[in-house]
């Protein structure tokens, strides 16, 4: 890269400005998702010489005939004698045009609470497909997390073409029924390669062996997907995390409230409204950890100061006057349980939403998912680990909330259990 082309991806005050993609990868056991992420990091030179001598060391004992590129992301030993992919592996690399976080998530029915973790704050998922076997149950579960999820792009990787002769009608069979049952749920951006991960087919490099698809790699598809649209640019929301009093000379008399915007813009000299109080003022200045700045967007972690003293404190949430969430103390959500101790009908939960914490009562279980059928089971109660089931939530303080449909920020909270400090249940508001 020349010194040119360097410059140019670094801002005026010298930081690296590039977009971040989280995205995550889903599938069946032994579709290759850890390969396919090996061979992602191997062909963007992005793994140091002396990790690809220690797994070629590793492959070589171990009698491979290629070089096994899933030991650079299956860290855990359990998961190299099994083969398997079992807790979510995050690995991060960056290319020319984009930074990259990756959550390597398992594939296993027992391991769907891993999946909702490592999938909550994906921008992109990769749902791989065997070529061999096409569209079953765990792909079906994969791409209903996902439409569940909110996550806004998906890319069906049709893998292990090689082991069908790179067949374009295998590759069609499986995108067609794949758009067949994709076409019940939420998913707005749908996506198909035909890869060889264990090749490299597809996946960085153009395949000469599938001549007759004429789309782009999967890494275009990863530098190039638009996700500037994904954050919700329209309803302001900042939950306050902290308030900031530095109590020195030079700012005697500073006071400011930091967190993460969560959703729309805040400009310098707009009227805010703050909840729960519902006083209003307007937004003095917009400071950052690089100065000031006179306007702020989601994901962006900012101070914010106003022009009047107000009572505000952690859990509070700044918003526009004529544009604000919901106050609820009763509401649905979809609870992903995440404990191993079932979730207790009636039970007292502590819950944390966005900022805020509060305590809750489980009022209702109105049905559990099957996700391998996609149907309502509505006479049963008990929703054990791995569950996925629709809830209702008693709290006893208002939530300032949206859909999780709307904002996925301001739609999500979490359920602890106080006696163990577990988090127990992943929530999205209906």
């Amino acid at each position: 890269m020349t010194n040119e082309q360097t410059i140019e991806k670094y801002d005026s005050k010298g930081y690296l400005d590039m977009e971040l993609l989280r995205f995550t990868t889903a599938g069946s056991v032994d579709d290759g998702k850890s390969t396919l992420i090996g061979r992602l990091l191997y062909d963007s030179k992005s793994i140091f010489e002396d990790q690809m001598e220690a797994i070629q060391a590793v492959s070589d004992r171990k009698g491979d005939e290629h070089v096994n590129l899933a030991l650079l992301t299956d860290g855990l030993r359990a998961e190299r004698e099994q083969g398997i992919t079992i807790d979510v592996a995050y690995r991060y690399f960056a290319t020319p045009k984009r930074k990259f976080i990756i959550a390597d998530t398992p594939g296993h029915i027992q391991y769907t609470r891993n999946m909702v973790t490592g999938a909550s704050t994906a921008n992109l998922a990769i749902i791989l497909v065997d070529a061999r076997n096409g569209v079953i149950e765990q792909t079906k579960r994969h791409a209903y997390i996902a439409s569940l999820l909110q996550i806004p792009h998906v890319v069906v990787c049709v893998n292990k073409m090689d082991l069908v002769d790179f067949s374009e009608k295998e590759y069609e069979k499986v995108r067609h029924d794949f758009e067949d049952f994709s076409a019940k749920l939420a998913i707005k951006d749908v996506r198909f390669v035909p890869i060889s991960a264990l090749l490299g087919d597809n996946v960085v490099d153009r395949s000469k062996n599938m001549d007759w698809y004429q789309g782009p790699t999967l890494m275009h598809n990863l530098e190039t997907v638009h996700i500037g649209s994904d954050q919700n640019h329209i309803d302001s929301r900042f939950p306050v995390q902290y308030v900031v009093r530095p109590m020195t000379t030079e700012y005697h008399d500073y006071r400011g409230y930091a967190g993460r915007v969560a959703g729309g813009i805040f400009r310098k000299g707009e009227e805010v409204s703050v909840l729960p109080s519902g006083f209003t003022s307007r937004i003095k200045s917009i400071d950052t950890m690089n100065g000031p700045i006179e306007k702020a967007f989601p994901p962006m972690s900012v101070t914010i100061t106003l022009e009047d003293d107000i009572d505000i404190s952690r859990g509070d949430m700044i918003v526009k006057v004529n544009n604000q969430p919901e106050a609820k103390q009763e509401f649905d959500v979809m609870v992903c349980w995440l404990d191993d101790k079932s979730m207790q009908l009636g039970g007292k939960y502590a819950l944390k939403h966005t900022s805020r914490d509060a305590r809750c009562i489980i009022k209702d279980v109105k049905y559990k998912m099957n996700i391998n059928t996609m149907t309502k089971i509505e006479d049963d109660n008990n929703i054990g680990l791995n569950d996925i089931a629709r809830i209702t939530i008693r709290t006893t303080v208002p939530i300032f909330l949206d859909s999780y449909r709307k904002n996925r920020n301001t739609g999500s909270m979490v359920l602890i259990d106080e006696a163990t400090n577990n988090t127990v249940g992943a929530c999205m508001i209906v």
